[in-house]
């Protein structure tokens, strides 16, 4: 912190707590100093304290879903505009894109930098809220209360356990800490240096969230609420709307010409009105305000390494009676409450409520996306903030408490009375958020998804060079193929971390020797057809350019099929492969061997034929579906542990 910024944060003389007398020898002055010189110290250890619980957690994350995809799109791209401004289903983040770039270049999926790239995060937007509210309130005892909720809030849980939902969002909190305290110097100081700063941040935030023109909106309301003898410039107010129009403009050029992964551009609508009243309703209720208060106690598990909000329906409304008995407090005793709280809900409201309406609420349902708490994982700085301004006088602020009835000498009490009474509710938040927490952590979390990395890279290094490998979907508990369609290939997904080159391959055509196909672990294994076999008498059957047809089982529907065709040839030849009305074309090589057509169609029978007039020995066929054989030998044998 600056002098500047220290004598912004040092109590006015006004405000100074009264002391006893000092004792013969003492100086007056150390006592305020040594006050704040305490507070400083605890809040940096609270946030030391932070760290390590949550580092217990972090550790045991991995990357997940969308992290696959932004990694591997990055591998494909340079560090080009283009890649950077694409518009992802209403975000526009070149900060993340750049940093997924980077971690693809720097072990593809290192998940130790992650963490430590999400511990400097946290510890960043800790000491960024910290300074905010030493600006704000001066170092009191009293800013402990905010800061300590921001460090144990479960709004930030599930957010993060996924390295993507980090990236945006911490960077954002920090800007957002970074900004105010900027807007509270250039307040009491008319200093346009300042102005530049909190504009400076803005960009920053924009960078990496599209929720960061609401930062200079927040910085506005400060001004104007807490702050109405500022010395205000025109100047400072023309550059942040400068700054948002600019914002705006590419926003929004970007949003309406990004391709996403279906290959369409955006079309932005709003649902129908009793899904978005729903959806407020659910994320207010179920999501932010147990958050708040130290829920939402029981999650529901959506995959193995994510879960969202699962309140118990009496702890829901109980938690709504908290907040409205705390929010009722404060403006009983603030006068500026009221705004602090107006500010919060208009936030809540325009910058968590409206981007999901318009954007994704239509596929999610107003259930599941209202439980989702990293909707509202970033409202938790701003969460901290509007507590301290609603209970807190800001330095400066005039006339900052109501007068109780019946008179101005209960107003001690009163103050005395609300100055313990937060120690119980600290104590229950406190508990509420560790029981949250250690609920989340029982979870596998990363642990499935990292074995499935760590033992498919063990494989690619075992296999052999070149090998054919079937290009088939992983596990949607790695990456969802429905949301995320060819990035959901292990091609994409463990490709990048292939030590040696192999050949990857969508549909088998042709005399593939000893094709592979990954199992649900990670591991390689021999493809087999699994469906129906046709055997062959005596071995195997003469055809030639007439064709001949082979009986199923059973008739198959329409559908892409995989047929298997043995054969014994003198000398190379060309087949045909029939199925319904569909023929594809494969080479059959000499000697004992085997072929493969993937085949467009369906019926009760396989037609087979020469198309160079040569005659084959067509031995055992087989028709179906590659998968990895679950009698093959893997490799490795055993799934590498997380």
């Amino acid at each position: 912190m600056t002098s500047e910024e220290a004598a912004a944060a040092r109590p006015r003389q006004d405000e100074q707590p009264v002391t006893a007398r000092p004792r013969q020898g003492e100086e007056p002055a150390a006592r305020p100093r040594q006050h704040g010189d305490i507070v400083l110290a605890a809040a940096i250890a609270m946030i030391a304290v932070q760290l390590v619980w949550r580092f217990d957690f972090i550790r045991r994350t991995y990357f997940r879903q969308d992290d696959f995809t932004f990694i591997a799109r990055g591998l494909e791209h340079g560090l080009t505009w283009d890649y950077l401004m694409r518009v992802d289903y209403g975000h526009l983040m070149p900060g993340p894109f750049a940093i997924h770039w980077a971690m693809g270049r720097a072990g593809v999926y290192n998940d130790v930098l992650a963490h430590l790239v999400t511990l400097g995060l946290l510890a960043a937007a800790a000491f960024a809220l910290l300074r905010l509210l030493r600006l704000l309130f001066g170092t009191r005892p009293a800013i402990l209360v905010p800061l300590g909720f921001y460090l144990l809030t479960p709004l930030l849980v599930s957010s993060l356990s996924w390295w993507a939902v980090v990236i945006e969002t911490l960077p954002f909190q920090i800007a957002l800490a970074m900004a105010l305290g900027s807007q509270v110097l250039h307040a009491r100081t008319g200093r346009f240096r300042h102005a530049l700063a909190v504009a400076a941040w803005a960009v920053f935030a924009m960078v990496f969230f599209v929720k960061a023109p609401f930062i200079l909106v927040l910085a506005f309301v400060l001004t104007i609420g807490w702050f109405p003898g500022a010395r205000r410039r025109a100047g400072a107010w023309l550059l942040y709307l400068a700054v948002v129009a600019g914002y705006a403009v590419v926003f929004f050029r970007q949003l309406f010409t990004s391709v996403q992964l279906t290959n369409d551009t955006v079309r932005p609508a709003f649902p129908d009105p009793g899904v978005a009243v729903s959806f407020a309703w659910k994320l207010l209720s179920a999501a932010l305000v147990p958050g708040a208060l130290g829920g939402p106690w029981q999650w529901y598990p959506i995959s193995e390494d994510y879960a969202i909000a699962a309140a118990p329906r009496a702890l829901a409304w109980a938690a709504l009676g908290v907040a409205v008995v705390a929010v009722g407090v404060s403006l009983w005793c603030r006068r500026r409450a009221w705004l602090a709280w107006l500010t919060l809900l208009g936030y809540f409201v325009l910058a968590d409520v409206v981007p999901v309406m318009i954007g994704r609420i239509v596929q999610l349902g107003p259930d599941l996306g209202g439980q989702e708490l990293r909707y509202v994982s970033s409202t938790a700085m701003l969460l901290a903030v509007v507590i301290g301004l609603a209970y807190i006088p800001v330095l400066g602020e005039p006339d900052p408490w109501r007068r109780p009835a019946p008179g101005p000498r209960r107003l001690p009490r009163v103050r005395a009375a609300l100055r313990y009474a937060w120690v119980p509710v600290a104590a229950a938040f406190t508990a509420g958020s560790v029981w949250t927490a250690v609920a989340y952590a029982r979870m596998p979390l990363g642990d499935h998804v990292k074995s499935y990395v760590a033992t498919g890279r063990a494989a690619l290094a075992r296999a052999p060079i070149n090998a054919v490998i079937l290009d088939a979907h992983v596990p949607a508990r790695v990456v969802l193929p429905l949301f995320f369609r060819d990035y959901a290939l292990v091609s994409r997904v463990l490709g990048p971390v292939a030590p040696n080159p192999v050949t990857w391959t969508r549909r088998l055509t042709g005399p593939v020797a000893n094709p592979l196909a990954f199992d649900d672990a990670g591991r390689l294994r021999p493809v087999d057809i699994q469906g129906m076999t046709i055997p062959q008498r005596g071995g195997c059957t003469p055809v030639s350019s007439r064709e001949k047809r082979f009986r199923l089982p059973a008739a198959v529907p329409d559908g892409e099929w995989t047929v298997q065709v043995g054969y014994l040839n003198p000398t190379p030849s060309t087949i045909a492969v029939r199925l319904g009305g569909a023929v594809t074309t494969v080479p059959a090589g000499k000697d004992f061997g085997w072929t493969f057509a993937t085949v467009d169609g369906g019926g009760s029978d396989v037609g087979i034929r020469t198309t160079d007039g040569r005659t084959v020995c067509v031995g055992e066929i087989r028709l179906g579906v590659p998968r990895p054989a679950a009698n093959g030998t893997p490799t490795p044998l055993q799934p590498v542990s997380p």
